[in-house]
């Protein structure tokens, strides 16, 4: 059974600051192995951003959170990006 998340996100970087966004996550169940990731759409870009890629935390609404690690980042428009994320631990959604 896959679970998905769709909606408003924050991305808290490594030294605490907190980017609005939105998120597209689901979880993965083969195989036993209980990952999730997905994409999150920044609402802006900054240079930390551009450089996070581990110790990330994504905050959903109603205080959720959950570890991730940025895999990819494309580019979508001139000013904005696609960034995808891969989940560690339990998927907060």
């Amino acid at each position: 059974m896959t679970t998905t998340y769709s909606g408003p996100a924050r991305l808290i970087l490594v030294d605490g600051a907190c980017i609005s966004g939105m998120a597209s996550l689901s979880t993965n169940q083969r195989g036993g192995l209980n990952g999730w990731g997905g994409t999150f759409r920044p609402d802006e870009i900054t240079t930390d951003l551009r450089n996070a890629v581990e110790g990330l935390q994504l905050e959903l609404p109603y205080d959720r959170m959950g570890t991730v690690a940025v895999t990819g980042i494309r580019k979508l428009l001139a000013t904005q990006v696609l960034m995808s994320l891969t989940g560690r631990g339990p998927a907060p959604f």
